[in-house]
């Protein structure tokens, strides 16, 4: 462990981290959103979504720095009485475990797909190209509406947890080609390396190969996409949600929460709509710059 420790504090991944006041920024933001969205229950004043709490007699109210603001809603109500500061955590949460999950299963196809066009190549690799500029061809939110209503046709009476499950398999089937484009050029490369050939000649099964020689060698530059496409999936979850094919209303996230206060916002309600929207972009802002940091960091011709 302390070894571990040791070849962190001299490595120069952390190095460039430390000499990077930008990504520094965007890691405080990210810390601070993200650990607010897990500890949710205990960083904010009210629970939002707790049908017992909620009371119309607190609707609309504006931030507590405007005229008739309250000190228990610092940055004012919804049209249900909902705590807009609590509803920004707790919706949080929801977008970022639909980003990460969806994410997560994007990667894991792209990455085995990639591997196998790469590695394989003939028409294997052909006929898995020809699907990735199938899919290219298509705008993603589109695919991911078009997977959505399949899901729910399907799964008509489904429990929340199938709709939040289907919407999370909707974002990733959109989001697994840059993941297969990316491996499988780099698995060409390293397919040609004397590692690999003599893995072959030694009888090695050419699973085992891709396994443990050539996935481990073309895993930078997935962790880098990986990273860029986490704040992708928030936002294509929070259009979904805004579009009202998202997570269920029960649950809310920040794409819900402006789509409910965009219906108020020429009333006067700009606060409804506009911290979450806010919220989002902080987000996925500090989440991009991370993995452009992470991109430059780890590219070797840039040391």
């Amino acid at each position: 462990m302390r070894s571990t420790l040791a070849r962190w504090r001299d490595s120069d991944l952390l190095h460039s981290f430390l000499e990077s006041p930008v990504a520094m920024g965007a890691a405080l933001v990210a810390l601070v959103l993200v650990g607010g969205a897990l500890f949710a229950e205990f960083v904010t004043p009210h629970r939002p979504f707790d049908l017992a709490t909620l009371s119309l007699a607190d609707a609309r109210l504006p931030p507590m720095w405007m005229e008739g603001g309250s000190r228990s809603f610092p940055l004012g109500t919804d049209d249900q009485g909902r705590d807009i500061l609590s509803a920004l955590f707790f919706g949080a949460r929801i977008s970022l475990i639909v980003g990460v999950l969806a994410v997560l299963l994007s990667m894991a196809i792209g990455v085995s797909l990639g591997l196998a066009a790469g590695f394989v190549g003939g028409h294997v690799d052909a006929f898995l190209m020809r699907v990735c500029d199938v899919m290219l061809s298509f705008p993603s939110i589109l695919v991911a509406l078009l997977i959505d209503g399949v899901g729910r046709a399907l799964f008509p009476d489904a429990h929340d947890s199938v709709a939040f499950l289907v919407l999370v398999l909707a974002i990733a089937l959109t989001g697994w080609v840059p993941y297969a484009r990316t491996v499988r050029g780099s698995t060409m490369v390293e397919r040609q390396k004397d590692y690999v050939s003599a893995a072959r000649v030694m009888g090695v099964a050419p699973l085992a190969i891709m396994r443990r020689h050539v996935l481990p060698n073309v895993l930078s530059p997935v962790l880098v996409l990986a990273t860029i496409q986490v704040a992708t999936a928030i936002i294509t979850e929070a259009t979904l949600s805004f579009l009202g094919v998202g997570v269920p209303p029960t649950s809310p996230s920040l794409g819900t929460l402006i789509r409910i206060g965009n219906d108020l916002l020429f009333s006067g309600e700009w606060w409804i709509t506009v911290f979450p929207g806010a919220m989002l972009v902080l987000i996925a802002l500090s989440v991009n710059l991370l993995g452009d940091w992470l991109r430059d960091a780890l590219n070797p011709k840039l040391r």
